[in-house]
């Protein structure tokens, strides 16, 4: 897998919407702005909206091949840095036939973005880059009064210090809170933040174990499955599939069904461990639990199989950063993720 450079202050960035398009309505411009504006004051980068990014949800839905065109255009430019996700979505599986996969191959550069944009990072996989399950415009870039610190540490050692064994750490407050976007005096209120009383925990399997990260949106998993940047079995190898769950709150049946997959896949006798995002809301928190336990330990026959629920990443705040094909030892003693090599290359 290609690392892309780390960033450093006075890099391009480009932000993009490959799936919705709200990032160009009128009624939440401002908070485009917002996110745009932290972008370049907080982490000194310069950012530039993709040709097509805010030309707004319609126009958007209608033309795929627009979407993709930004996509394989910002590649293609050789001062953009780096590029993220405006927002997530429903539909970017209607960019594949449009994409160019030597394109991302030939310049890597760093991508982010997560829910819906889980397509993209398994089209990222397919070209062989190393991407970044994180932080979106709208979304973290944007968060109401001011970004949280647990992510902010995440971009910076991540996406800038490229520092080695960086360790992920559950953070000790959550919030599912919805405050409406298109309300701009929502801008300046805090959302309610929760305290985390639970922390990682082990679902079964053993407290230490290693692997490569690859996953994303359990949500979305049906749209990529059977498609041309779907791995192969034989590529799970010594993976470490991480999951989450969307703001749709998908009900456990739901999470059967996909598990159910996988394990017909013999995806699930070829990988090393399972990581699971904290669910929105914590809705359906202990039947997300009860279902990982029975489909994996039992119909799976794989109660060895390590499964570390309730991690920061996704549609719960605060959110760390999952680097796609980076080799990592989860070690739930010390409640720690442990990178074992750098997410980035240090070279210029």
């Amino acid at each position: 897998m290609i690392k892309p450079f780390k960033l450093k202050k006075g890099d391009c960035v480009a932000t993009i919407s490959l799936s919705n398009g709200m990032a160009g309505e009128e009624t939440l411009r401002h908070r485009y702005e917002i996110g745009k504006r932290r972008l370049e004051q907080e982490f000194g980068l310069r950012v530039i909206e993709t040709a097509n990014s805010l030309k707004g949800i319609q126009y958007l839905y209608e033309h795929p091949e627009k979407r993709a065109e930004d996509l394989m255009n910002a590649f293609r430019n050789q001062k953009i840095k780096a590029i993220i996700c405006n927002i997530g979505g429903d539909d970017t599986i209607r960019l594949l036939p449009y994409i160019d996969f030597s394109i991302i191959h030939n310049n890597p550069k760093v991508f982010m973005g997560y829910s819906d944009t889980t397509i993209n990072h398994f089209m990222m996989y397919k070209a062989g880059l190393v991407s970044y399950y994180g932080p979106a415009v709208l979304s973290e870039f944007a968060e109401n009064y001011k970004m949280y610190d647990y992510t902010k540490k995440y971009i910076k050692d991540i996406l800038f210090e490229n520092k080695n064994k960086i360790i992920i750490k559950p953070s000790i407050e959550w919030t599912s809170e919805f405050l409406d976007w298109n309300d701009e005096s929502n801008n300046n209120i805090c959302r309610k933040m929760n305290k985390e009383l639970h922390g990682y925990e082990l679902i079964q399997g053993k407290h230490i174990f290693e692997g490569i990260l690859l996953g994303g949106c359990i949500d979305v998993f049906p749209m990529i499955i059977g498609t041309k940047i779907w791995p192969g079995k034989e590529e799970w190898e010594n993976k470490i599939l991480y999951l989450e769950t969307s703001e749709n709150e998908i009900e456990p049946t739901f999470v059967e069904y996909i598990l159910r997959n996988l394990i017909a896949q013999g995806i699930i006798d070829k990988i090393n461990g399972i990581i699971v995002g904290k669910p929105k809301n914590e809705k359906y928190y202990d039947e997300y639990k009860e279902v990982y336990n029975r489909l994996i330990g039992k119909e799976a026959k794989r109660p060895d199989l390590p499964i570390l629920f309730n991690v920061n990443f996704g549609h719960t705040s605060p959110i760390c950063i999952l680097p796609n094909g980076i080799k990592i030892r989860v070690d739930y003693n010390k409640q720690e993720i442990i990178f074992l090599e750098r997410p980035m290359s240090d070279s210029y």
